[in-house]
């Protein structure tokens, strides 16, 4: 009986470790995008955010790399495509209000705000 017991208890712990996977924490994942938009990695950006369910338009205002938003880190690190990527999701109005910085740090990403908003 104590055998049958110990058995089973082993085997549910088993199953049960088993059974539980790891849960990504949100910090990693805010980090590994600081990371990404840093390397204008744009096709490792996207995967990670199809994976994890998440939309540029919904992280965005909390999001920060360096004390910055990701469109301004963006335009301060050089990463243009990923630069562009973020300025075709997001809506209008928050591109508007990224425009005055964008205007000092990059003026291709500049260019490509303005082609969104006026076109």
């Amino acid at each position: 009986m104590k055998k049958v017991l110990i058995v089973s208890t082993i085997s549910v712990l088993i199953f049960t470790s088993a059974m539980t996977a790891p849960k990504v924490k949100a910090a990693d994942i805010g980090t590994t995008i600081c990371e990404y938009v840093a390397s204008d990695n744009k096709n490792r950006l996207r995967s990670l955010l199809k994976q994890n369910k998440l939309k540029i338009r919904h992280i965005f205002g909390e999001l920060r790399c360096n004390g910055q938003n990701i469109l301004e880190f963006s335009a301060t690190s050089g990463s243009l495509d990923v630069g562009e990527l973020i300025i075709s999701k997001l809506p209008k109005d928050d591109v508007a209000a990224n425009l005055p910085a964008l205007e000092t740090t990059s003026k291709p990403l500049f260019d490509a705000a303005n082609d969104r908003i006026n076109g």
